[in-house]
């Protein structure tokens, strides 16, 4: 079976054996009163490697967007997001709509659309948050991240990206042999922005492989985050397991980051070139979520349910106010050359079959979100 389903993109895996021992999981207090051993640094050393001040660990994107937009709601704010947005994100803005708080979306990756939304509502004398994906798998493109800053710094406001398909893959100076750029700090690094009023949320579960969240910032908002958490108070923090493998991630991606993001590409690229020459292509450019064109719906569907029965996995979609199923393929930097050729070998005898079905063929598999676990 060749897996495509994947969004370790990197392949990291943390297996016990290559991590520091822990004498036990968890402390058995709340972070607010005591952080995990290790907590701190790694915590640290992510904030460093995404070009801010400090940053903090948080179980998951979930608690972590729960809890900064608990802390936001207490501000004389309005929230401007950007409906792309990631689903977790949403979740947590919806907090702030139901606490009262003034929420408008704008147009995906629309800057125009966002200071037409703001100029709207400026009378109100609330700062603005905009709120938005650094990087969309989905459309395949990076957030216009100096246009939003110009906005928000023209209105005294404030930045919330969450960038967890960006960490671990893209990074600074990005060029034709190294489209990911160097590394791996993420959006804030491959567009050159920084600055105290941008906050960046992440989870390390797809590039750098570990079930943990980063919230990284200035020192200014860190600190009132922290104050301010409820999950800090009554939820458990990240087991010392898991800050154990997160460190371990950083330091392999010290190391062997650049490396692997160059296999990473190159795997990408032989997608992209074998499906050119069968006649075929896909959204995604070199990200590593690759989505199939011209063929969706009904058609995704058996195609997807044949390539299942030929021994190849991919993910079936249904991207954000889109009504059509898409088919997409996650490549990570452990496939190698032969598992690629085969896929397009599949799917160069199976596409054109799959656009209209057999009669007795019965659709299975129902589509879901792409790209999604935290």
């Amino acid at each position: 079976m060749i897996n495509f389903t994947s969004a370790l993109y990197l392949g990291l895996h943390h297996p016990s054996w290559l991590l520091q021992p822990w004498k036990q999981l968890t402390l058995g207090v709340p972070a607010a009163l005591a952080e995990p051993p290790g907590a701190e640094e790694v915590a640290q050393r992510l904030a460093q490697l995404q070009g801010c001040e400090q940053g903090v660990l948080m179980p998951s994107t979930l608690h972590l967007f729960w809890d900064l937009f608990g802390m936001l709601c207490l501000q004389p704010v309005t929230v401007y997001l950007d409906e792309g947005a990631y689903a977790t994100v949403r979740w947590g803005v919806e907090r702030v709509g139901a606490r009262g708080v003034a929420v408008h979306r704008f147009r995906h990756h629309d800057a125009t659309a966002l200071l037409s939304q703001i100029k709207l509502q400026i009378r109100k004398r609330k700062y603005p948050v905009v709120v938005a994906n650094g990087f969309c798998p989905v459309c395949s493109k990076a957030a216009p991240i100096g246009d939003y800053l110009e906005i928000v710094r023209r209105f005294g406001g404030l930045l919330v990206l969450d960038d967890t398909q960006a960490l671990g893959i893209l990074g600074e100076a990005p060029v034709g042999c190294a489209p990911y750029g160097h590394g791996g700090g993420g959006i804030l690094r491959w567009s050159g922005h920084s600055g105290p009023d941008i906050l960046v949320g992440s989870s390390l579960a797809k590039g750098l492989g570990v079930p943990v969240a980063v919230l990284a910032g200035s020192q200014h908002w860190l600190k009132r985050f922290k104050t301010a958490s409820d999950t800090r108070v009554h939820s458990s923090p990240p087991s010392v397991a898991v800050i154990q493998a997160a460190a371990h991630a950083l330091t392999v991606n010290q190391v062997q980051g650049n490396l692997l993001r160059q296999r990473l590409a190159q795997r990408v690229g032989q997608f992209r070139k074998g499906l050119e020459f069968v006649g075929g292509s896909s959204a995604g450019g070199w990200f590593p979520v690759q989505t199939l064109h011209g063929i969706a719906g009904d058609a995704a569907v058996r195609l997807h349910q044949r390539l299942s029965q030929r021994g190849v996995q991919a993910v079936l979609s249904r991207p954000h106010n889109n009504r059509e199923a898409r088919l997409s393929f996650l490549i990570t930097a452990r496939h190698c050359a032969m598992e690629m050729d085969r896929c397009i070998d599949m799917l160069d005898s199976l596409a054109n079959s799959v656009k209209t079905p057999t009669n007795n063929e019965q659709l299975k598999g129902q589509p879901t979100s792409a790209c999604q676990s935290r």
